[in-house]
Parts: structure tokens; C-alpha cells; sequence
């Protein structure tokens, strides 16, 4: 499969006859799903809590400079360094510059989308640093040479088999006989291999969570406790995150900590919830001796004020992506970008422009349950229809999609001559059908019956039927 948004279709038919692919792609609905609901189901005021939290966002992105210097005024009184990158080039060159001067060969890195956004790994690879991957999902794809395909599980398209794969072919110094049978001993192994990995690194990267600009803090959330050996034990602890993380307070951060747990993974709260500030301080039993923050913008600073504005209220939980029937049909690799689903379709245009990849807001039936999920209420369906626009504006989709849309516009512009061809287009697939309940084949339509049949409509219009019932 290829990582380019602009072979979705191609990506989309070979995840949809993948059959492994369509076994871990069940387990949403087991999974993420059941869980989010279960851990929604429990709070008093569920929606009340979703309003606070938009609001907190909003409220940030609005103040976004203020809190954002107000944030580097922290982490500089605290003894920390705050560096300011404009694009992914020089987020990378910050890095490997901070990296060089400290005469670093090997680096433990936490969970960070940011860091897979500014491709962050063959720089480092590149410079001769090896960067160490630790949450162990994304360990898992990097033996394997993979992107991550979810948000949060980086690891979901896999199966056991798949993973005890890679570490027999990765751990050769291993015993071959051992048994990788079960989830434990796969999960006992990355421990036993990451825990050297921890010991010998020369400085550790995360991504976080959230930055506190009252108190110059990253929290960084994780449910297995490598953020912390990630950022405690090397001599050097280096934060990189978008602009668009900052929040105003404590307070702000604890309120939004409760919905991105619930919404992530369906728990309350996380296994590890870490506050950073700053280096080691002369009373503090350990920590960094260096601490260092890279603030990326990447294209943020244009989204801001913009159509796609509220993209920006993201907190990374990944419900949209569970929630998604496209998303829960071909997966995360088949998108070709670092942020996939809806969320992927309302910011990657932005990011990476909308020639390459106008097909991502069309993988959408706008059911709107990602909105229903969202636990910062982003109009990612208002969002996306903004990029279908301006595709359709800049004539980018395919001459015959964009001439149905015209002739559609047309007739809906006209009532009566829209009733009229909807009355006949009832009429032809109810003769069409021959008596059956469900059809399946129509001129014109091949993609909607390669998976699936069509219900047959009655053979009058809705209008037809609605005026017959008011009488």
C-alpha cells in the first residue's frame, strides 16, 4: 500500500480485500467503541463536559500568542529552552542541531504524531542517529518499516501473528525456540529489549498531550510508562508538539485530560499522567539535566481564522476514527497520510495541500458520527464539505463527477423538474427490479454495488408519497 493520499482509491480496494486487514478492523466496533460509550455512560453531565471542553479550546486558539509566550516565559524561568520551528525542515534541523551539539548516537523517542508529521525518523537515521522507538505499538511498526495506521494504536491493523513475526526477525539474539504464543510473552520481550534501550540512550523525545502556558508544563499521557524513562533518564528530555497544544491553565488541562482518556481508550484516566517542568532542579531525586521544547507551526498559523479553523481544537483522541465506517472499512494506511479518518480529512488538506489530497474529505458519507463523538465538538463534516468545494472549485475531481454535480445542482435549483426526474428515476428502479426486494447492479453505479446491493425504492417519489400521506 502506498503512503500517497492521492492513490486513496487504489489503497482503498486493496484494504477492502485484505482479509487480515478486515479481522483488526473489526475490533473497533468491540473495542474503542463499546468502551468510549461505557466511559461516557458514567459521567453526570457527559455533554456539558464536551461543551466545557470546546470552549477551552476555542478559547486557547483565540488566545494562541499570548498563551504561547506566556508558555516560553515558563519554560525559560524554569530553567528550559523553547525552540520555534516554522515548517518540518527546520523542526528537524532544531532537532538534530541540539542532538549534535550533546554528541548523541542513540535516542529513546515516546508516542508523537508531530514527529511522524515532520517525518523525523529518516533525518535522524540520516545523520547516523538512531532514533528508538518505545510506546509499543510504535516499536512494533518500526521493525516492520511501517506508518502508524491509528492515532492512538499505532499497531491496530496488525495481528499477534504478524508481531511475533517481526520480533523473530528483529531479536536474533534471542533464543529461537522460545514461545511468542500469547500477548504476554510478546509484551515481556519488548520490555526486556526497550529497558536497555532506556539505560544507554543519550537523550530521550516526546510529543505531549497538552501545554500548560501558567505553568510552562507538558503533560504527556501514556498506559505504559515509557514517556517517563523516555524523558527521566537521558540527559536531555526534548519536547516537539504543535502550537495549537497550549492551554491556559491546570485547570484547563485537567478538564480536557477527561475527555481525551474516555474518548481514547474508554478509561477514565490513563495509567501514567505526567506534568514536565523543565530540567532538574538541585531537590528533585531525578529528571534531565536539559530541557528543551520544540514548537512547530507546519502550515497551523494559515489554518488559524480560516475555514478549517476549528481543526485546530483537536486533542488526538481518535474517536472519530473509531466511529467512521470509511475509516472502519479500509483503515489507516489506505489514507497515505499521518492523520487519518475524519480528522485526517478536515487537516490534511490544509497541511499538505488540497491537489494531493481532495479525495480524503469525498471518503465520507457524512453520517456525522464523528461530530457525535468528538469530545471538543470540531464540525469536521462543515469542514470537510469546505475542502469538497474547493476541489470541485479547482477542478480536481474526476470530468464526470463534476458534471453529475452540475446536472444535479440544476434539477435541485428547479422543484418541479427535480420531482419530476426523481419520480422517474423511482419509477425505472422499481421495473428495474422485476418484483426482487434488493438490487444488484445499476448503470452508472459499480462502486456502490461492489460491496454491497440496493434496497428498491418504492415507485413513487418521496414528494409524491409525502403529498398522498398529508391528504
Amino acid at each position: 500500500m502506498n503512503s500517497d493520499p492521492s492513490l486513496f482509491l487504489q489503497n482503498a480496494r486493496e484494504a477492502l480485500s485484505d482479509s487480515n486487514l478486515q479481522s483488526a478492523l473489526a475490533n473497533l466496533k468491540k473495542g474503542f467503541q463499546v468502551k468510549r460509550k461505557n466511559a461516557f455512560d458514567t459521567l453526570y453531565d457527559a455533554k456539558g463536559l464536551r461543551d466545557a471542553g470546546a470552549t477551552i479550546r476555542s478559547n486557547a486558539l483565540a488566545q494562541l500568542p499570548e498563551l504561547l509566550e506566556l508558555f516560553e516565559h515558563n519554560v525559560v524561568a524554569a530553567g528550559g529552552h523553547v525552540h520555534w520551528a516554522q515548517d518540518a525542515r527546520e523542526a528537524r534541523e532544531i532537532i538534530g542541531a541540539l542532538l549534535k551539539t550533546r554528541n548523541a548516537k542513540t535516542v529513546t523517542k515516546g508516542k508523537s504524531m508531530v514527529t511522524e508529521e515532520i517525518e523525523l525518523n529518516p533525518y535522524l537515521e540520516a545523520e547516523r542517529i538512531t532514533p528508538i522507538e518505545t510506546d509499543l505499538g510504535e516499536y512494533i511498526i518500526q521493525l516492520r518499516n511501517e506508518p502508524p495506521s491509528h492515532i492512538v494504536a499505532p499497531a491496530f491493523h496488525l495481528q499477534k501473528e504478524d508481531v511475533e513475526q517481526s520480533f523473530r526477525a528483529a531479536h536474533t539474539d534471542l533464543q529461537a525456540t522460545r514461545s511468542l504464543q500469547d500477548s504476554n510473552a510478546l509484551v515481556g520481550e519488548a520490555r526486556a529489549i526497550l529497558r536497555q534501550k532506556f539505560l544507554a540512550a543519550d537523550a530521550g523525545i516526546t510529543g505531549a498531550n497538552f501545554l500548560i502556558a501558567e505553568s510552562g508544563t507538558a503533560v504527556i499521557v501514556t498506559n505504559e510508562g515509557n514517556g517517563d524513562l523516555t524523558r527521566l533518564l537521558p540527559p536531555a528530555h526534548i519536547v516537539v508538539t504543535g502550537i495549537e497544544k497550549v492551554v491556559a491553565s491546570a485547570k484547563d488541562a485537567a478538564l480536557l485530560l477527561r475527555l481525551l482518556t474516555r474518548s481514547a481508550t474508554g478509561q477514565n484516566i490513563t495509567s501514567y499522567v505526567t506534568f514536565a517542568n523543565g530540567p532538574r532542579q538541585a531537590e528533585d531525586a531525578d529528571g534531565p539535566k536539559e530541557f528543551h521544547v520544540v514548537l512547530v507551526d507546519n502550515g497551523r498559523s494559515e489554518i488559524l481564522g480560516g475555514p478549517a479553523h476549528d481543526v485546530l481544537k483537536c486533542i488526538r483522541c481518535g474517536a472519530c476514527l473509531n466511529h467512521c465506517p470509511v475509516y472502519g472499512a479500509v483503515g489507516g494506511h489506505a489514507y497515505g497520510t499521518v492523520y487519518p479518518g475524519p480528522i485526517g480529512a478536515a487537516l490534511d488538506p490544509a497541511l499538505d495541500g488540497i491537489r494531493d489530497t481532495y479525495h480524503l474529505p469525498s471518503a465520507s458519507s457524512f453520517c456525522g458520527r464523528c461530530e457525535d463523538v468528538c469530545p471538543v465538538k470540531i464540525p469536521l463534516t462543515q469542514i470537510m464539505r469546505h475542502w469538497r468545494t474547493k476541489a470541485f472549485k479547482s477542478s480536481l475531481n474526476p470530468v464526470g463527477l463534476r458534471w453529475s454535480l452540475k446536472i444535479w445542482g440544476l434539477l435541485a435549483r428547479r422543484p418541479s423538474v427535480y420531482g419530476f426526474a426523481a419520480g422517474l428515476t423511482a419509477r425505472t428502479i422499481n421495473l428495474l427490479a422485476g418484483g426482487r426486494k434488493n438490487l444488484r447492479f445499476l448503470p452508472l453505479a459499480r462502486g456502490w454495488f461492489a460491496s454491497r446491493d440496493l434496497s428498491v425504492p418504492p415507485g413513487k417519489s418521496f414528494q409524491t408519497q409525502w403529498r398522498a400521506g398529508k391528504r
